[in-house]
Formats: C-alpha cells, structure tokens, sequence
C-alpha cells in the first residue's frame, strides 16, 4: 500500500486583492511542509495547522514543482505502473497554469511529455509502443478533444481493458513534438470561458492520457507478458461561487456541473479516507470524473495531487477547504502494482509481429523512411480497429432494438387475436382457466380518481419526510409533505374495490362504459403495427447499412494488409540486398583478416630475426671494440719500434757518415 502524495502550492497575490484597505489581517503562513492562517497582529489562528508532503510558495516554478512532485512518476510508467497527476482548487488558483505553463515556463504535462520519450530512449532492453487521447468533460459529458465529430461518449468496463471511454480517438506517436502538436489541436477546441474572476476560466476537466506498451526486445516467446501502463494528467475546473464570479446564463449552468462533479470527488476522497470498518460503498459511479479516475482513486495506480490555492484574505474560506479536501486525501492509499497481460489486449501484441521484425532488420538501411509507413500503418490499423468496435457496438444496440420491436409486434398480433376470437365463459369447463386470462390490476381508470398536486411535480427535491404520522391526513400532514402546498381534501375520491371473483363476462359487461370500442382499438392497434413494421424496416436498413459499412472496413482492413504484405516483399528485397553485401563484405573482411595473419606472422618472424641481428651486432661491436684495443697496441709497439729505427737508423748514418768521413782520410 502507498499514499497519495499530496502537494500544495500557493499562487502570487493578485495585486487589487492584496490591498489592506480591502481585505483583513489574516493571512497563510508557510513554514516549509506546514501551512498555518495567523492574525498579523495576534498571531496564529486557533486550530491545527495543515501538514502536506510538500508547500510551495508564490516563489516556486513549474520546473521545480515538476521535479518534487511529478518526475518519479514518470519512471514508474515506463517501468510498467500506472500513475495519476491531478490539480485541484479554486478557480483562478492557477490549475491551468501549473499543468499547461507557459512558453518561458512550461508545465507538468509538457514537461512529463518530453520526460517519457528521454527515458524511453534510455531504456535499450525493451521496446515501447505509445499512444494518446485527450478528453474532456463539458457538463458532464465527454468529448474528444483530437476531434471535431462532438460525439457523446460513453464510458464502458470490461476485464480486459477496466474503465474505458469508448469511441475515444487514441494517436500512436513517437516522439514529444507529435504529441505536443495534438495538445495545441486540443486546446482550441477546449471549452474556456470569462468570469469576472478569470479572463480565461476553464470550463470543463481535461484528462490527457498516455498509453505506453513495452516488450523485452528480440522477444521470441509468445508468452512472454507486455506491459501496459497509464499516465493520467488531469486539468480539473475550479470550484466557483457566484457571488465571486458573477456568472450566469451558460455560464451559470457550467459552474453547476463543474460544482457538482468535484463535490462528487470529495464524496469518494471523504470515503476511501475513513477506516476501512467505515467505509461502505464508494461512489465511483455518480460522476464521470470519479469514474474516469476510479484506479487513481484508491486503485492500481501511483497518484500525486497538487491543491492551488489563493492567498488573498477574501478568498480564505476557498482556500481552507481545498487543504481539507487535500488533508484527507493524504490519508488515502493506493495498491500500485506492475501491468502485465499475457492475453493479445495489448496493441502492441495485436499488431503484426512482422512490423516489429521489419522495424529491427532495417536499422540503419532506409529506416528512416520506412519508420513512417510503419507508423501510418499501425496508426490506420489502430483507427480500424476503433471504428470497428464503435460500429460493432452501434449494430448491437440496433439488434437489441429489432428484437424489442419484433417481441412488441408479437405481443400487438397475439392481443389482435384475441379481440378478433369470440371469448364466453361456457369456453371454459374450469374456473382456474377463466380465472388466468383475467387481468384486474391493468383495468383502464378515469381520470377522476386522481388527486391532482400542481406545485408537486415542479419541485426538484423531495419533500420531506414528517416525524411522526397518524392515521387522519389533516392539513398539518399535506402541508409539511407538499412542502407548504395546501391540497383541497374534497377532491380526493376512494378507488372502488376492484371485482376479482367475477367472471369475465361480467368484468367485460360492468366495464364496458369506460373501455375504448374494439373497432377503434383495432384500429389503433393496426396503426401501432404499421409504425412497429416501419421502425422495423427502418432498423433493417440501417441494420444493412451498418453492415455494409462493416464490409467497407473490412475491405479497408484488407487493403491495409496487402500494403502491409507490400511493404513486407520490398522490406524482403533491401533485406536481401543488404545480406549480399554483408556476405560480401564478410568475405573481405575474412580475406584481410588472413592477410593480416599472415602479415603478423611475418612480422613476428621479422621481429625475431631483428633480435638475433641486434644480438650478432653487438657480439661484432665487442669484437670491433677489441680489434680496436689490438690495433691500438700495435700502434703504440709500431711507433715504439719506429722510434727505434729511427735512432738506429740515424746512428747509423752517424757512423757511416764518419765511416765515410774517415775513409776519405784514408785516402787522402
């Protein structure tokens, strides 16, 4: 079980309203989730104060409301819970505002919009189908706001689907722009009118819905469960007083409805918040926004309620009443759970399985072209299927009226019969069988023993009900239940006892002055059988019509799936196409990869050689770094041994100059 989360936010004064000369000294003070009315002088006002999951004051933005209250139920949508996020208040409280905003400032439903297709992007391991419809209720009425046909629309229930409005024109979109488009088609053809409180004053409750649908992706088994959840923005009227708004006229008939639909709302609030011993009945069923909105209303769903209410002095009783109204609502629980259906309710599962496989194979190869038809298909299908329901449900009501009408028509022909047969009392052998064919209950009475009341039948309440009744009806009695109607007692007249034990040839004889002739009758009744026929033959023909129109859909339905099958052939041969030249691209990719191998084993066996060269180079450089040191020795030995010779050699020229220096002495 969880609670409703309950939020309340309080507008900026409105300027006129806010001036001390025309107001009191009273005023609501806001101490962060607390709301308390004080006297600016005297201080707080006896009684408790309002305690609420989250105030804001005439600071706060949309954005900001959005992320505290609204945000988290975005997720628990895609994820497969159904959620619920409503204004309440009084009008001019800002309930538009808060749920539509602005261009500078947009509210919770574009926001929430745009916040479901971001996660929906984000969510890589399922798949979403999601649609939506925007609805609302004029006068309690419904009507679609995506269309300008102004159909009444009925609400229906069954297992499947719950509460439903059918014949409610339902848009697949994937994307935010195409959804907020339809809420600007919505919004012109919205009911807004002028009070003197509001320039542009709601005149109805809006429900914008979203249906979103999700399946794990690459999902093989047919039984594996969709999900299926529902996002309810709703854009309630504000309760009005019309001393305060000044309506009348149209206007004035509006503001009833509107009063009478939210009073309903507080009844069901009133109820599903006392004790469960307590509780009774609740009644969903007396207003359609009630019943719209019973799985929000302590159903299936997530719900956030976010109260407007005005500041201004003047507007202080309003104002304490929508905190009480969210005072209980706070008190009311909920039982969310995960959707899931195995049956083929889901759109999502009633649609081709092959859409879904195209959609998948053409990822990234003229996809972007081809996602369109998809969703015009899936949108005509949708719409098919729709208009298919309407008709079947119009061709029922039909059949249900033929046989009415035909059952009629038997009962006229059977009492043709027995005016045309010549009945007596000698006929019958047993008093039981004259007895049965008697019907004293039904006999025709004049007009005479009625008591006419004329200020009774124009009164719209009951009358109500004296404490204590006695036998005499005196004038005190009339008084008190015609409520002040006095009725002259001398026109009442005792019914006479109806003959019961007579035969019916006496019933037929002390009737006979107040009976109407058998010719005429007859006459009457061949005329009510005339009719009967025509409106037979009438609901034949639209009968065959309605039929007929089934067949064209069906046509329809047909064409659509041989563009289907189209689509299918041509979405085969790009798919064919595009496995050759994967094929083919695999076998080149499988060739470089060979050639890469072979490359990497070469470059291996080139490293390896690279390291034994680098080895057998530094083994030569220490073999060159040694023949260096020899040859450096052998410098050194060779200019040691030069020195030598020179000396030796110039000793011996020395001593052969002298050699020869002496011999030439000799000589001489």
């Amino acid at each position: 079980m969880e609670k409703i989360s309950v939020a309340v936010r309080f507008r900026p004064p409105n300027p006129a309203a806010a001036d001390p000369s025309k107001g009191g000294d009273r005023e609501w003070r806001i101490d962060d989730t607390r709301v308390t009315l004080v006297h600016r002088a005297a201080g707080p006002v006896p009684g408790a104060p309002f305690v609420f999951d989250h105030v804001f004051d005439r600071t706060a933005t949309n954005e900001r409301v959005y992320g505290t209250v609204v945000r988290d139920l975005i997720g628990a949508v895609v994820d497969g819970f159904n959620a619920t996020a409503f204004a309440y208040g009084q009008t001019s409280s800002g309930k538009t505002f808060t749920m539509n905003g602005s261009d500078a400032d947009p509210g919770i439903i574009p926001r929430a919009v745009r916040d479901v297709f971001d996660t929906v992007r984000q969510t890589d391991d399922r798949e979403f189908l999601v649609r939506v419809s925007y609805m609302e209720i004029y006068n309690e009425e419904i009507n679609d706001l995506l269309t300008l046909e102004g159909r009444r629309l009925p609400i229906k229930e069954n297992l499947e689907r719950g509460v439903y409005v059918a014949g409610l024109r339902e848009e697949i979109v994937n994307s935010a722009e195409q959804v907020l488009e339809l809420l600007q088609l919505g919004e012109v053809n919205r009911h807004f009118g002028e009070t003197n409180m509001n320039a542009r004053s709601s005149r109805s409750h809006t429900i914008f819905r979203m249906v979103i649908e999700s399946s794990a992706k690459n999902q093989i088994d047919s039984e594996d469960p969709i999900r299926v959840s529902v996002l309810n923005l709703v854009d309630l009227a504000g309760s009005e007083r019309n001393n305060k708004t000044g309506t009348e006229g149209v206007r004035l008939n509006e503001a009833g409805h509107i009063n009478k639909s939210l009073l309903m709302l507080g009844n069901v609030i009133n109820k599903l918040s006392e004790n469960g011993k307590q509780r009774g009945h609740i009644p969903y069923r007396d207003s359609k926004l009630t019943r719209i909105l019973q799985p929000a209303l302590g159903g299936n769903a997530k719900t956030s309620i976010i109260c407007t209410a005005a500041p201004e002095e003047m507007h202080i009783d309003e104002t304490r009443g929508t905190l009480k109204f969210a005072s209980r609502a706070k008190c009311v629980s909920n039982c969310a759970q995960v959707n899931e259906i195995l049956t083929d309710a889901a759109l999502l599962k009633r649609q081709k399985r092959e859409i879904e496989e195209l959609r998948k194979k053409l990822q990234g190869s003229h996809s972007e072209g081809l996602e369109q038809v998809v969703l015009k298909l899936r949108n005509d299908m949708h719409k098919s299927e729709l208009e298919r329901d309407r008709l079947a449900m119009e061709l029922e009501e039909e059949r249900k009226l033929r046989m009415t009408l035909e059952h009629h028509l038997t009962e006229q022909q059977k009492l043709e019969g027995l005016d045309n047969t010549s009945i007596s009392a000698d006929q019958f052998t047993d008093s039981t069988q004259l007895d049965a064919l008697k019907t004293p209950d039904s006999k025709y009475t004049p007009d005479g023993f009625v008591a006419h009341r004329s200020r009774y039948s124009n009164d719209v309440e009951f009358s109500p009900l004296p404490e204590n009744l006695d036998n005499v009806a005196n004038d005190d009695l009339w008084a008190c239940l015609n409520k002040g109607c006095v009725t002259d007692l001398d026109m009442l007249e005792m019914t006479p006892g109806l003959k019961r034990e007579a035969s019916l040839l006496q019933d037929a004889t002390s009737a006979a002055p107040l009976e109407e002739p058998t010719d005429a009758r007859c006459q009457r009744l061949e005329k009510d059988c005339v009719s009967d026929r025509q409106q037979l033959e009438e609901s034949n023909v639209r009968c065959a019509a309605l039929e007929a129109e089934c067949d064209l859909l069906r046509d329809k339905n047909s064409s659509l799936q041989q563009e289907l099958s189209d689509s299918k052939r041509e979405a085969s041969l790009l798919v064919s196409e595009k496995q050759a030249q994967l094929d083919d691209s695999v076998a080149r990719c499988a060739a470089l990869e060979r050639e890469l191998c072979v490359c990497r084993q070469d470059a291996e066996r080139l490293a390896t050689e690279k390291q034994e060269l680098a080895g057998e180079l530094g083994v030569e450089r220490q073999k060159m770094e040694e023949l260096k040191q020899d040859i450096r020795v052998i410098s050194r030995a060779f200019s040691q041994r030069e020195g030598q010779l020179t000396s030796l050699y110039t000793k011996s020229k020395a001593i052969l100059e002298n050699c020869k220096a002496s011999h030439a002495a000799t000589l001489s």
